[in-house]
C-alpha cells in the first residue's frame, strides 16, 4: 500500500532534482492559469457572438476590465505576498509561523473583499465612464458589473489563497480548484447567456456560480486533513508582524495587477480619442490575447516560485540557479511560440471573439503592432516573479511600476504627437515599453541575483 500511495506524496522541495521538480510543479499551475483564462475569455467569445449587439456588448465589457483587475490584485497584495512568506519558511523549518501566514492573510483577503463590494456598488457608474464607457456601451458594463462584485470575496478567496496550497508542493490540488471552476463557467456561460436569454447578466451570473464553487474548494481543502499548512481558527486573526511583510512583498504583483487597470484606462480614453468604439473594443481582444501569453508565463513562474523559496530560505544556491534557469527557459519558449502565432495569424486569433468584419480587421491589424515584440515577456515576467519568490519587496515593486506607470503609459499620452497615425501610436506604446522594461529587469536581475548566493555555501559538489 506504501509504494501505491508514493506517487502521491508532496514534492520535495529541498531534494527532488530541479528539473523533473519544475516540471511536476510547473505543468498544473501552467494548466491551472490557462484554464482560469477561460474565466476571463470565455465570457467575451460568448458574448462577442451574441447577434445584433455583441460588437457593443463586448466593448461594453472591456470597460470593466479595470474593476476586475483590481479585485484580482488586491488577492495578489494578500496571498502571492504571503505564500512565498509561508515557502521561505517552511524550507527554514519554522511551520507554525507559516501556519499563521496563512490565518492572517485569509483573515485580510475576506475583509477586503468585503470593503471592495460595498465601494464598487455604491460607484460603479461613475467609475465606468472615467474608465471609457460611452453611452451606448454603459448599459451593459453595467450589467455585468452589478452582478460581477458581488461575487468579490468568492475571486479573493480563490485567486488568493489558492497560492498557498501550490506553496506546499501540491500544485495538482491548485490546479484542481481552477480546473473545477473553470469547466463550469463554460458549461453554465452559453446556459445563461443563450438558454435563458440573459446576455451580459447570464455571462456574469455563471462566473459567480463559478467562482463560488473554486473558494468553497480551496476553503474545505485546506482545512482538512491532506494539507501540510493547515487553515486553523486560532491563526485567523490580523497579524501585523506577518501581514506586513505579506503585502510588502505582495505589493509587487498588486501593482502590476492594479496598474493594469489605469493601464486599460489610459488605453480605452486615448483610443477612444482616436478610433471609437471600434478601436476600443479591439483593445478589449488584444487584452484577451495578451492574457493567453501573461497567465501560462504567470503559471511557470508560480511553479517555481516554491521551488525558489524554499531552497532560498534552506541556503540552496545550486537549486535556485537551476530553478532560474529551467524557469526562463521554458517561457523563453512559449512566449516565442504565441509572438510568432499573433505576428502569422492574426486575423484567426481576433475570429476567436468576433465575427463583425471591421472589428476583425481593425483588432488583426493592431496585433501585430501590440505584440511586435512580445517574446521580450518570458524574461520580464521570469525575473520579476523571481525576485517575488526570494522575498526582494523593494526591486519588484520597482519593476512592477517601471513598465507600466514610468513606461506604457506616459507613451501612450505622448506617443501620437510624435506620430502622423495616432492610432498606431497608442499601440506602439506597448513594443516600445516592453522592450526597455525587460531589459532593465534583466540586467537588475543578474546583478542581484548573484549578489544573494554570494556567501551562500555551494552545494554543487554534495547535493544528490
Amino acid at each position: 500500500m506504501e509504494k501505491q500511495n508514493k506517487p502521491k506524496r508532496a514534492a520535495d522541495l529541498g531534494k527532488d532534482p530541479v528539473g523533473p521538480l519544475l516540471l511536476r510543479l510547473a505543468l498544473p499551475t501552467v494548466c491551472a492559469q490557462v484554464v482560469n483564462l477561460l474565466y476571463n475569455i470565455v465570457d467575451r467569445i460568448y458574448i462577442g457572438q451574441i447577434p445584433v449587439e455583441g460588437k457593443l456588448a463586448l466593448t461594453g465589457m472591456g470597460v470593466t476590465f479595470p474593476v476586475i483587475t483590481l479585485i484580482s490584485a488586491f488577492a495578489a497584495l494578500i496571498g502571492m505576498g504571503g505564500a512565498p512568506r509561508a515557502s521561505i519558511a517552511l524550507g527554514a523549518g519554522e511551520h507554525e509561523r507559516a501556519e499563521r501566514t496563512l490565518g492572517t492573510c485569509t483573515a485580510a483577503l475576506w475583509g477586503l473583499a468585503i470593503v471592495l463590494t460595498v465601494l464598487f456598488l455604491l460607484f460603479q457608474e461613475p467609475l465606468l465612464v472615467l474608465f471609457g464607457a460611452s453611452q451606448d456601451t454603459l448599459p451593459y458594463a453595467m450589467q455585468y458589473l452589478n452582478i460581477y462584485v458581488l461575487g468579490t470575496i468568492f475571486v479573493m478567496t480563490a485567486l488568493g489563497l489558492n497560492g498557498f496550497i501550490t506553496a506546499q508542493g501540491k500544485s495538482g490540488v491548485a490546479m484542481k480548484t481552477v480546473l473545477i471552476g473553470a469547466i463550469l463557467n463554460v458549461v453554465l456561460d452559453p446556459v445563461f447567456i443563450f438558454v435563458f436569454g440573459l446576455g451580459v447578466r447570464g455571462a456574469a451570473i455563471a462566473t459567480v456560480i463559478s467562482q463560488a464553487v473554486s473558494a468553497l474548494w480551496v476553503v474545505r481543502f485546506l482545512t482538512g486533513s491532506k494539507t501540510t499548512l493547515r487553515l486553523k481558527k486560532a491563526f485567523f486573526r490580523l497579524d501585523k508582524r506577518l501581514l506586513l511583510p505579506a503585502i510588502a512583498l505582495g505589493a509587487s504583483p498588486f501593482v502590476m495587477q492594479s496598474t493594469e487597470s489605469l493601464l486599460t484606462v489610459t488605453f480605452n480614453v486615448s483610443l477612444q480619442q482616436y478610433g471609437g468604439d471600434l478601436a476600443v473594443g479591439a483593445m478589449t481582444i488584444l487584452t484577451s490575447v495578451a492574457q493567453m501569453v501573461q497567465m501560462p508565463l504567470m503559471g511557470l513562474a508560480q511553479g517555481a516560485q516554491p521551488i525558489l523559496s524554499f531552497n532560498y530560505g534552506a541556503r540552496r544556491p545550486d537549486r535556485m540557479k537551476q530553478t532560474v534557469r529551467y524557469n526562463l527557459l521554458a517561457a523563453f519558449v512559449f512566449a516565442t511560440a504565441v509572438w510568432a502565432l499573433a505576428m502569422l495569424a492574426p486575423h484567426m486569433l481576433a475570429r476567436l471573439f468576433a465575427h463583425d468584419s471591421a472589428l476583425i480587421d481593425e483588432t488583426a491589424w493592431a496585433l501585430r503592432i501590440y505584440f511586435a515584440v512580445g517574446f521580450v515577456a518570458a524574461f520580464q515576467n521570469t525575473f520579476q516573479q523571481s525576485f517575488v519568490a526570494l522575498g526582494e519587496a523593494k526591486i519588484s515593486l520597482f519593476l512592477a511600476l517601471e513598465r507600466k506607470i514610468i513606461l506604457l503609459i506616459p507613451m501612450i499620452l505622448i506617443l501620437p504627437y510624435f506620430f502622423e497615425d495616432k492610432l498606431f501610436a497608442v499601440f506602439f506604446a506597448e513594443p516600445v515599453a516592453d522592450l526597455l522594461a525587460a531589459a532593465t529587469t534583466t540586467t537588475l536581475f543578474l546583478i542581484r541575483f548573484r549578489q544573494i548566493v554570494r556567501g551562500m555555501p555551494d552545494q554543487t559538489k554534495t547535493a544528490p
